[in-house]
Order: structure tokens, then C-alpha cells, then sequence
């Protein structure tokens, strides 16, 4: 029996004003082609790298989120290989003293975070090849997980966590569509407990990827080992089309690399830096996500609905408002129609009409429907939506006059129905009041209805 063993590697974009060595913009959206460029990202000679404290400061709030230790002493390391997309023949990282060590996040733990520089973006076609060094020096976070991950689905969840967690803090946005979050996985199958040839792969951007990837990854392994072969330990891509890794080379080690501290660059002593102690990262954190989500679960909403208002802020900070002195019932119901009929339509409404809504239906002057064909008609001009729903007769009847006419209009249209009532058959009870919110136009309180109909029959 083979145990699956996986390990995540994580590269973030950090949301800086500038790049991490210099001051040009660090802008993802810039479509010209070696725009934002200058001699230290471009590596003339002579030219000479500043650390951008605000990259700095993102990491370690990173860190702090997470329960990691941040260190005293920091360094940056030249990391020495040699590819078109490095204009400097090495990129500056961190290998020994990385900023954060340990931690942990959905129930893996971390071993480190350090901070990089990117590198620029390489473009293929058919025997040409063209580089744009516009994203060559951005802030680059990486997160490198214990091998602890069990299975595709636990290491895209906490893909997905990362994420979210990034975009609370401040760090960085993490669209991985747009390139700004990358992940690599390192996979092996081991027998007896033990860690099996570890298999990496690289630069997977879409959760969606990661999942499929290591799926696929696990049972090419299992093949392997079941046949008597050996896994190669090397790096492999992923290919979308036909959702197969291949391999690219392989896998290098630590010391291929070359690591040396960065001459150019000063060593930080973090903890001489007030602003940066453990104490003050943590004061300065937001709600994060997952205490979020436990705080709308407590409330007692459905987890689907909590994890999408933790998801997107937008409805989650809606929400928030909403429900400030509302009951719990009152809460379950804005949470609903939020999820549901808010988000479901790609849109928000004005607060303070969205609560007086959910107040007539607590209070049963809207059933159900009519509260949805009211929150409509808001989403069409935005006015009350008292003034609305009595505009097109949403407001529910409970004048018992009116009502006991309907209940008397029901029951002589349908005689043997309620002399089936009478006999003990209560669906037939239930048949009257559909008959009679038909007569109403769903503008009857189905309660009251019942009642009437009740009394006359009783």
C-alpha cells in the first residue's frame, strides 16, 4: 500500500507601489512590452538594488497571520542559474535566513516564507522567443509547505486559504490567472511510512491545475511502483490540453544553485525595527479568514453561504451591515437572500432597503415569493420597497374579513375537498390554502388563510 505524500511550494506577487529592488511601478496590468524598466531591474553595471521595506513589512504580516516565527536576522542570497528571463545571470532571494520560519495554515504546517524578486515574462513562438521585463524584479513571496498534504483536494484547499489570506492582509491580490500566485507540488509515493522519490511541479495556475495535476501525478506513480519500475526524481510540467504532466529536467538540488549573501544588499536586523515586532504584525491584522468563518457559523449560517461571504468581501461586508440588531431568524433570511438572490444576480442593494425588506417578511407582511419579486423590482429602480410592494399588490392580506371571504370562495368551489378535511385528511387542508393564495394572488398570509379556512370549517 503506497502512502501519498505532498509538499507545496507557493509563489505570490506582492501589491508594492514599486518593484523589490528599485523604483519602478509595479503594475500587472501594463500591456507595452518593457515599459516598467530601469538599469537595477535591467542589471546594467553598476547599478545597485534597495530593499523595498513595504515587500518586507507584507511578508511578515504574512507571517504573523500564520504563527510564524519571524527572525531577528535576515539576509538576501544570489540564487545562480542562468535562463533568458534573468537579466542578472542569478536572482536575489533568501536560502538560510528566510524572514518567517514555521507556522501553519488549514492543519499543514509551514516551513518558511522568504521574499524574492520575480522573474521577467518569456513568450514562445514557433523558433522565436521575446521577453518582457516589465514583471522581472516585482516583490515574490514564497511559502514552502512540511510535507504533510494527503490528497489533491486538501492541497487545493490550501491553495485557496493562502489566497484569501493574501487578498485580507494587503499582500497581494493572488490572481492566478493573471500569473500572481504560482504553485509547484512535490509528490511522492513511499511505502512503510516512508517518503517515497519526490516528483515537482512546476508553476500550476488555476486550483482547478493543482488538483487535476496531482491526481494524475499519484496514479502515474502508483503505475510505476505496481510494474516494478522506479520513479525518476525531476521536475514536470502540466499540460492543460490533454491533462498529463511531462517531464522538463531533472530535479535540481540546493547546492546547484550556488547560494551566496548578496554583497549589495545590507543584512536586517528585524528585531531592532519596532514597527515590525511580533506584538505590533499582530495588532495590526484584520479579521482573518478563517475567524470569519467561524463567526458566521456561529451565527449559524449554512457553510456554503459563510464561505462565500469570506470569499468575496463585497456580500461578506454587506452582510455584516445587514445583520447589526436583526434576530437570528432575521439573520438566516438576509444570509439567504443575499447568497441567493443578491449574489446570484451579481449585485448589491442600498442597506437600508435590503433590512426593511427582511423586517416585512419577519414580520409577515411579504411571503417568500413576494419578497423576491419585491427585491427585483429594487434592483430595477431602488426605491422602498414598501412603497413597491404595495405598488404591485406583494403586500400580504391579513384583514380577517377579506380573508374569510376568500376561505368561503375556496370552500364552496371545492365541497368534496373539504369534506375530506372534515374526515381527518389533512392534505386536503392544504389544497384549500393553494387554492385560496391562487384566489389572493399570493397576496394572502398563507398563516391567516389557514386560520380562516380552519375556523370556517371547524
Amino acid at each position: 500500500m503506497y502512502r501519498v505524500t505532498i509538499g507545496l511550494e507557493i509563489h505570490a506577487e506582492l501589491k508594492t507601489r514599486t518593484k523589490m529592488f528599485c523604483g519602478c511601478k509595479n503594475d500587472p496590468d501594463e500591456k507595452s512590452p518593457n515599459f516598467n524598466v530601469c538599469p537595477v531591474c535591467m542589471a546594467h553595471p553598476g547599478a545597485l538594488p534597495v530593499i523595498n521595506k513595504q515587500a518586507v513589512r507584507s511578508v511578515l504580516r504574512v507571517g504573523a497571520a500564520l504563527s510564524g516565527k519571524v527572525s531577528d536576522y535576515t539576509r538576501f542570497d544570489r540564487k545562480n542559474y542562468f535562463y533568458p528571463d534573468i537579466p542578472k545571470g542569478y536572482q536575489i532571494s533568501q536560502y538560510e535566513h528566510p524572514l518567517v520560519q514555521g507556522g501553519s495554515l488549514k492543519g499543514v504546517s509551514i516551513t518558511r516564507i522568504h521574499l524574492e524578486e520575480d522573474t521577467a515574462r518569456s513568450q514562445h513562438s514557433g523558433d522565436k522567443s521575446l521577453v518582457d521585463f516589465n514583471r522581472a524584479g516585482v516583490p515574490l513571496m514564497e511559502l514552502v509547505t512540511e510535507p504533510q498534504i494527503r490528497s489533491a483536494a486538501e492541497a487545493g484547499a490550501f491553495a485557496r486559504e493562502l489566497q484569501l489570506l493574501l487578498r485580507y492582509v494587503g499582500a497581494g491580490e493572488a490572481n492566478m490567472e493573471k500569473g500572481e500566485m504560482r504553485v509547484e507540488a512535490n509528490i511522492s509515493m513511499g511505502e512503510n511510512g516512508k517518503i517515497g522519490t519526490k516528483v515537482e511541479i512546476k508553476n500550476l495556475n488555476s486550483f482547478r491545475s493543482v488538483e487535476r495535476a496531482i491526481l494524475y501525478e499519484i496514479e502515474r506513480q502508483s503505475g510505476l511502483l505496481e510494474h516494478g519500475e522506479k520513479v525518476e526524481q525531476e521536475t514536470r510540467g502540466w499540460d492543460d490540453t490533454t491533462q498529463k504532466t511531462f517531464s522538463q529536467r531533472k530535479k535540481e538540488f540546493s547546492h546547484d544553485y550556488r547560494y551566496f549573501p548578496d554583497p549589495d544588499l545590507p543584512y536586517l536586523r528585524i528585531g531592532e525595527i519596532s514597527e515590525f515586532s511580533e506584538e505590533n504584525l499582530k495588532k495590526e491584522l484584520p479579521e482573518l479568514p478563517w475567524q470569519r468563518r467561524e463567526r458566521y457559523m456561529e451565527l449559524g449560517l449554512k457553510k456554503d453561504d459563510a464561505d462565500m461571504f469570506v470569499r468575496d468581501s463585497v456580500y461578506g461586508d454587506f452582510f455584516d451591515e445587514i445583520c447589526k440588531g436583526l434576530s437570528s431568524e432575521g439573520i438566516s433570511l438576509a444570509a439567504n437572500y443575499i447568497a441567493n438572490d443578491l449574489a446570484g444576480q451579481g449585485k448589491t442593494a442600498d442597506s437600508g432597503n435590503f433590512r426593511k425588506l427582511i423586517t416585512m417578511v419577519l414580520e409577515g407582511r411579504l411571503s417568500s415569493r413576494g419578497a423576491k419579486d419585491t427585491l427585483a423590482l429594487m434592483f430595477a429602480d431602488g426605491r422602498d420597497p414598501e412603497v413597491l410592494a404595495k405598488e404591485k399588490g406583494l403586500v400580504q392580506q391579513s384583514d380577517e374579513s377579506a380573508l374569510a371571504t376568500i376561505a368561503q370562495k375556496v370552500i364552496a368551489g371545492y365541497p368534496d375537498v373539504a369534506k375530506d378535511y372534515k374526515a381527518g385528511k389533512e392534505v386536503a387542508l392544504q389544497f384549500l390554502i393553494g387554492k385560496g393564495m391562487m384566489e389572493s394572488k399570493g397576496s394572502a398570509n398563507p398563516q391567516a388563510l389557514r386560520e380562516a379556512i380552519q375556523k370556517i370549517l371547524a
